[in-house]
């Protein structure tokens, strides 16, 4: 073959440049932010290396889709490994709560000081959520009773969707004051989760719900209702947070919880403030509103507490 043809073929091979390698300094660096185990800084390491080595971006962006690779792969091991310990782990396990315990003042069919003290225990699984909350506010005065009220739920979710999930509840109310010896409601039905962020939680439910009363004069009452709920978190600040619950029951027609039906029309309305203290410690400072559009004889219609405890989160 002439020279000139074999130099002709060869020309393009002689006139590409070699792929420029990646600068040692700058994959040192690169392998040093992964190592750290920290994301963001990888992400942020990788970004600058680009800026200041446009020449090696093909090589930079390699790594980083294998640092991505292995971080996704390490998520879903993780995530994979904390569904099977759920799905393993007996009904005594894996209870988280809080207990509370403080002062309150009260006005209305009572008008004292006193005490109030609290649970709440939860277990969330793969699609089951298990909630069960007690509190009792208690006062004598002079060696007679002047508040009695204790109040307590187990609730039961069922994940259907990303934001759908069903519901059922069984709930105990006593309150000498509003003339009752015994409140007892059975609800189940759907909720919805509006927002579910680091700064907001925002869900509803409705079901139908039974109701059994007992009072304190005597009898008893029987109805069925329509239970609509609301359930509202707002951390506006840095360990700030507000919440908003409230319990409706009307006649003819709503923790936000609404019963509705029967002879009258009862609501519950919690609003609370809390101020993060350490990770585990929470001041709280709560007003709650009872109204009862048919009070038995000798009772107000409205009850207001307002309770400033302490929160142990455990």
């Amino acid at each position: 073959m002439p020279k000139f043809v074999r130099a002709f073929l060869f020309l393009p091979f002689l006139a590409t440049p070699a792929a420029a390698e990646l600068p040692e300094p700058v994959r040192a660096m690169l392998e040093a932010a992964r190592a750290s185990g920290d994301a963001a800084v990888f992400d942020a390491v990788a970004a600058t290396a680009r800026q200041t080595n446009p020449d090696d971006a093909a090589e930079i962006d390699a790594l980083v889709g294998e640092v991505h690779a292995a971080r996704q792969a390490a998520a879903a091991k993780a995530a994979e490994a904390e569904r099977l310990a759920i799905e393993e782990a007996g009904p005594l396990d894996r209870w988280s709560g809080k207990g509370e315990i403080g002062a309150f003042t009260a006005s209305g069919n009572s008008s004292s000081t006193g005490l109030t003290a609290a649970v709440e225990l939860m277990r969330a699984g793969n699609e089951w959520t298990h909630s069960l909350r007690a509190r009792a506010d208690y006062q004598r005065d002079n060696g007679r009773t002047s508040r009695e009220q204790f109040f307590g739920a187990y609730e039961p979710r069922y994940q259907i969707g990303e934001n759908l999930f069903a519901y059922g509840l069984a709930q105990y109310e006593r309150d000498r004051f509003q003339g009752y010896s015994g409140r007892y409601a059975l609800s189940g039905g759907l909720g919805v989760t509006v927002f579910d962020g680091p700064a907001l939680d925002l869900s509803a439910k409705a079901g139908p719900a039974y109701r059994h009363t007992r009072f304190i004069a005597g009898g008893t009452e029987d109805s069925l209702n329509a239970l609509v709920g609301l359930d509202f978190d707002w951390r506006f600040a840095e360990g700030l947070a507000l919440t908003q619950d409230a319990n409706l029951v009307a006649a003819a027609g709503g923790e936000a919880v609404a019963i509705i039906g029967g002879r009258s029309t009862s609501v519950t309305l919690v609003t609370g403030l809390d101020a993060k203290v350490t990770d585990r410690l929470t001041t709280r400072l709560a007003f709650t509103l009872d109204y009862d559009s048919k009070p038995p004889a000798g009772a107000v219609e409205t009850d207001t507490l307002t309770r400033f405890t302490l929160v142990y989160g455990f």
